[in-house]
C-alpha cells in the first residue's frame, strides 16, 4: 500500500492545523477550481441567451456569485458531514462541467431564454435527489466497484483533465494569442516554481507550493503588463487584449458586498430536460466514486470506505438539488482538487474548509471573487498540467493494489481504448442518436466507466487470484 509520509497535522484528516497555517493551503484549493467553478455557468447561460450584453446579464452575475457561495456550503457538508449526507473526504465540490453537453442541448431543443433555463433547473432538483438515493444504495452495489474499475475511472479523469490543463497553459484556446511565447513563459515559470518549491524546501513553503506558484504567476503577469505590449492584432486586422494581461478594472468595478437571492429563476417542469438530465446524473455518481477513490488512495494511501463512498455521493446529490434552488448548475466533486490533494498529500479537513468558507466570502463580497477571477488561464494552467497529471498517477496505484492479471489487463485495456477513446473522438458517434452522443462523447470518463463495468460483470473470475 502506497502511504502518504506523515509529516504533521496537515497531512491527517482530523489534524489540528493553526488557521495561520491553514489558510494558505485552503486558498490553494479556491484557486485551482474557482475558474472552473464558474465556466460552466458562463456556458449555458450564454446558451439560454442570458450572457453579458442581454437583457438578462444582471442574473447572470447573480447566478455566479451564487455559484461561488453554493460550492462553499457543499464542500463544508462534504468535509464535516450532516448525518449521512457528507462522506467526510478531503474533497472539494464545484459546478460540474459534466453536464454541458446535455445542458446545451436542452436549451437548443426548448429555444433558449429563461424558460429553458428554468427546466435546466428543475431536473436538477429532481435528479439531484434521483443522485441522492443512489449514493444510499451504494453498499450493495459496492462489488460493481472493485479497485481495476474505480482506478481505470479515476485514470479516465486524469487523462480528460490533461487536455484541460495543457489548454490553459497556452492561455485558453479562445484566446486570440493562444499559445503565444508570453503565455507559455508565465506557466511555465509557475510550473518551474511550484517544482522547485515542492522538492526543494521544507514545511509550509514545499505544503503551499501550488499557492505560491499562482502569487508569483500574478506578480511576473503584473510586471509583464508593464514592460511588454498588452495588445495585438489578429488576421483580420482586429486589434485584442493579450489573454496574460490581468483585468485590474473590473477588480475597480466590482461590488464590495452583495447578498445571494433564493429562486433567482422560477423552476419549469418539463421531460424534455428532466430525462436526460437524469441519467447524467448516474454517470456523475460514478465519476464521484472515482473521484473519491483517487482522493483517499492518492492522498491517505488507502480504499474508500462504504460509508465515505455513500456520504459522498449523498452530498453530490443533495448539494445539486440545493445548488438548483440558487439557480446553479449541479454541485459534484472537483476532479480538479483531487489532483491537487494527490499531488500534495494535504487531506486535513480545517484546512480544506478554510477554503471552503474563502469561496463563501467570494459569494458575499464580489471584489474578492474579482480578484480572483482575473487569472490569467496561463497561471492556472502552470499548476493544472502537474496536478491532473497525478491524478492518472493515482489510477495507475488503484489498479496495481490487484495483481495483473490477464483479467484485470482485458478490463483496463478495452476500457481505456474503446471507452476512452470513443470519449476523446466523439465524431465515431455521429451516426447514433443525439442522446447517446451528449451521453458518451463529452468526455472519455463516462464510456470508460461503463465498458470497465460491464467487463467485470461478464468476464470469468481469474482461478489464480481468487486463489
Amino acid at each position: 500500500m502506497n502511504k502518504p509520509e506523515k509529516k504533521g497535522a496537515e497531512y491527517e484528516f482530523y489534524g489540528k492545523l493553526p488557521l495561520k497555517r491553514a489558510i494558505p493551503l485552503g486558498l490553494q484549493h479556491v484557486l485551482a477550481m474557482f475558474v472552473g467553478n464558474l465556466t460552466p455557468l458562463l456556458i449555458i447561460t450564454g446558451a439560454c441567451g442570458m450572457g453579458a450584453g442581454s437583457e438578462f446579464a444582471d442574473l447572470q452575475v447573480d447566478l455566479l456569485q451564487n455559484a461561488m457561495l453554493v460550492a462553499g456550503i457543499v464542500t463544508l457538508v462534504q468535509l464535516y458531514a450532516i448525518g449521512p449526507i457528507g462522506g467526510k473526504v478531503p474533497i472539494i465540490m464545484g459546478t460540474s462541467s459534466g453536464f454541458i453537453g446535455v445542458f446545451n442541448s436542452v436549451a437548443q431543443v426548448m429555444g433558449g431564454g429563461v424558460l429553458a433555463y428554468g427546466a435546466i433547473m428543475c431536473a436538477s432538483i429532481i435528479g439531484g435527489l434521483f443522485e441522492t438515493v443512489l449514493g444510499f444504495l451504494i453498499k450493495p452495489l459496492r462489488r460493481f466497484f472493485p479497485a481495476v474499475v474505480t482506478g481505470t475511472v479515476v485514470l479516465s479523469i486524469g487523462l480528460s483533465l490533461i487536455a484541460v490543463g495543457v489548454n490553459s497553459f497556452g492561455g485558453g484556446n479562445t484566446a486570440a494569442d493562444f499559445g503565444s511565447l508570453e503565455n507559455l513563459l508565465l506557466g511555465g515559470i509557475v510550473l518551474i516554481v511550484i517544482v522547485v518549491l515542492k522538492h526543494c524546501t521544507k514545511g509550509m513553503t514545499s505544503a503551499s507550493s501550488i499557492l505560491i506558484g499562482i502569487i508569483v504567476g500574478y506578480i511576473v503577469a503584473a510586471i509583464m503588463g508593464i514592460v511588454l505590449p498588452t495588445t495585438g492584432v489578429d488576421a483580420d486586422g482586429v486589434e485584442y487584449t493579450k489573454a496574460w494581461v490581468l483585468n485590474w478594472d473590473k477588480l475597480a468595478q466590482a461590488d464590495w458586498i452583495s447578498l445571494p437571492k433564493l429562486l433567482p429563476v422560477k423552476p419549469v417542469f418539463d421531460w424534455r430536460a428532466i430525462l436526460p438530465i437524469m441519467i447524467m446524473f448516474i454517470v456523475t455518481a460514478v465519476e464521484t466514486v472515482g473521484d473519491i477513490s483517487g482522493v483517499m488512495e492518492g492522498g491517505m494511501g488507502r480504499e474508500a470506505t462504504d460509508t465515505e463512498l455513500s456520504g459522498g455521493v449523498t452530498c453530490d446529490g443533495i448539494g445539486s438539488s440545493f445548488a438548483a434552488l440558487f439557480g446553479v448548475l449541479p454541485n459534484t466533486s472537483f476532479s480538479q482538487n483531487v489532483g491537487l490533494v494527490t499531488m500534495t498529500k494535504i487531506v486535513n479537513r480545517f484546512a480544506l474548509a478554510t477554503g471552503a468558507v474563502f469561496l463563501i466570502l467570494c459569494g458575499l463580497f464580489p471584489k474578492l471573487a474579482a480578484l480572483i477571477s482575473i487569472m490569467p488561464q496561463s497561471v492556472l494552467g502552470g499548476a493544472a498540467v502537474m496536478m491532473f497529471s497525478s491524478i492518472v498517477v493515482s489510477g495507475i496505484q488503484l489498479i496495481t493494489k490487484e495483481p495483473m492479471t490477464a483479467r484485470n489487463i482485458t478490463i483496463v485495456s478495452v476500457a481505456l481504448g474503446l471507452g476512452y477513446g470513443i470519449g476523446s473522438n466523439s465524431g465515431v458517434l455521429a451516426q447514433l442518436p443525439n442522446t447517446i452522443q451528449l451521453i458518451f462523447g463529452g468526455s472519455g470518463i463516462v464510456p470508460a466507466a461503463l465498458v470497465a463495468m460491464i467487463l467485470n460483470i461478464v468476464l470469468p473470475k481469474d482461478e489464480n487470484a481468487a486463489e
